[in-house]
């Protein structure tokens, strides 16, 4: 299964009752192995879970911790972004040259890189001191 499909299917499985706005997102570990997240709302915001969240606690709970490829989706005007959170979550496991690619539901896409999405990342280097 592709990485769109993967997406597009979890993102029927969303539980999105006050927004209505259901993402879903299929994350390649370095493995190869697919890992998939929807959004889950919940009444008390903000104590959601975005879909890129729930995938890769998905890949993290199989025991992996290494990103090769992100696809994120969505019924957007254009292709969705991850959220400044999930932007930084997915950081955490990939490298700056992983490829993210962005997408609505019409079959618009846009690639980008984890480096692109958030340049000057908070990482491990920081952490130096510590």
């Amino acid at each position: 299964m592709s990485l769109k499909a993967a997406a597009a299917a979890v993102r029927e499985n969303a539980h999105a009752p006050y927004s209505n706005f259901k993402v879903g997102a299929a994350i390649r570990s370095a493995s190869g192995q697919i890992y998939v997240g929807c959004n889950v709302e919940n009444v008390a915001y903000p104590e959601g879970t975005c879909a890129e969240a729930g995938a890769i606690a998905a890949m993290v709970a199989a025991g992996e911790k290494e990103l090769a490829e992100v696809y994120v989706i969505a019924d957007c005007p254009s292709p969705i972004t991850p959220c400044g959170g999930c932007r930084q979550k997915i950081k955490e496991f990939g490298t700056g040259d992983v490829k993210v690619i962005m997408a609505t539901t019409d079959g618009a896409e846009q690639e980008t890189t984890i480096g692109d999405l958030l340049p000057g990342a908070f990482d491990t280097d920081h952490m130096e001191r510590s």
